[in-house]
């Protein structure tokens, strides 16, 4: 097992034990046991060149060399869903499984609220429902993809579809978008890579770690202060400009 591995084992264990400590008394012999050390992975992000890469190889095919025609490229028929899949992981930072999740309800492109609904109907980790939300450019490409769509106006219809008219699933979302980095020549092209882009973009511009962690839906401020780390944000001078007890002048 690898080393991150051994301590998600260690954390359920000592949440287990925990669990009986508080119900039945029980000793729990995990606090003697001290978190398991790991190393992270450096997260990878996209650079902004790569994402115009990306955004143009959804909507044209791979140039066609024939030796009786000039060379020449065709517009994909999945233009705009594809642009509207790259567009809203990237501004909303949602999982994969989340965004395969969505039905057209879910998504309100007049304010740009997007709601990941609570439960496995929502997708979300640990079945937390939250609130993202899309800006103006993804909306317009949410809303022509959803206007050449038959069931465009069905609320609980799937937002993505395949062409097969089935909903995505996370396997045939990371195919796609695999496709359309190798495409591109971006190398190492997968959907959460676009959710570790809109974490250290958000900060970069001026987001607050705070806010992010409740776009992102984590439940502590470990990953966001590693993306903080990565974006050279002061998780401390945050917390100074957003402190309750200092703004409320008590």
């Amino acid at each position: 097992m690898s080393a991150k591995s051994i301590r998600n084992v260690w954390a359920t264990f000592r949440s287990f034990f925990g669990w009986l400590q508080v119900e039945f008394q029980f000793p729990n012999p995990a606090k003697e046991i001290s978190a398991p050390k790991f190393q992270k992975h450096p997260v990878e992000t996209f650079s902004k060149e790569e994402v115009e890469r990306i955004l143009k190889a959804c909507v044209y095919s791979r140039e066609s060399k024939t030796e009786e025609r000039k060379k020449f490229v065709m517009r994909r028929p999945s233009a705009n869903r594809d642009q509207a899949i790259v567009l809203m992981l990237l501004d909303t930072g949602l999982r994969a499984t989340e965004l395969c999740s969505l039905i057209i309800n879910d998504v309100d492109l007049k304010t740009g609220k997007v709601t990941v609904r609570h439960g496995i109907a929502g997708g979300a980790k640990g079945g937390k429902g939250r609130t993202v939300y899309l800006g103006k450019v993804s909306r317009k490409a949410v809303w022509r993809y959803l206007a050449s769509r038959e069931d465009g106006d069905d609320p609980d219809a799937p937002l993505f579809i395949s062409h097969a008219e089935r909903p995505f699933n996370k396997d045939s979302l990371r195919v796609l978008i695999n496709r359309l980095g190798s495409r591109a020549e971006v190398k190492q092209t997968y959907p959460h890579k676009f959710r570790h882009t809109f974490a250290i973009t958000y900060l970069r511009s001026g987001g607050d770690v705070f806010t992010l962690q409740s776009l992102l839906g984590h439940g502590s401020l470990d990953m966001v202060r590693h993306y903080a780390q990565i974006a050279e944000v002061d998780v401390a001078q945050a917390h100074r400009k957003a402190s309750p007890a200092d703004n409320m002048r008590l």
